[in-house]
């Protein structure tokens, strides 16, 4: 069996990407290299907290979150995040947006 261990019971591609192709964003926390990036060091810093970049890809990972690529403009590096690991850097009508597992009103 596989060591791969969900974060959470949520199938987040149930419903449309949270964020859009183009769209800026900031990283919520600093980002390390776990060894999938290419070039960089395990354990190098990719994105700094509070870094803004823009949402270049959205892909899927184990059929169950969305994976944004994220171009940071201070580093250069292109980063693949989950909707956790990000924040909009323009506010939201949070009642406008739905929630993954969430009916709409």
């Amino acid at each position: 069996m596989s060591n791969i261990v969900r974060d959470s019971d949520v199938v987040e591609i149930s419903e449309p990407p949270y964020f859009s192709f183009g769209e800026k964003v900031k990283a919520k926390r600093v980002i390390r290299n776990d060894g999938t990036y290419a070039g960089k060091e395990i354990g190098e810093i990719l994105a700094r907290k509070g870094e803004i970049g823009y949402v270049v890809s959205i892909g899927t990972f184990l059929q169950q979150f969305y994976i944004y690529g994220v171009e940071f403009t201070e580093s250069g590096n292109r980063v693949g995040m989950k909707r956790k690991e990000l924040e909009p850097t323009t506010p939201r009508d949070e009642e406008d947006i739905p929630l993954p597992g969430v009916p709409s009103a």
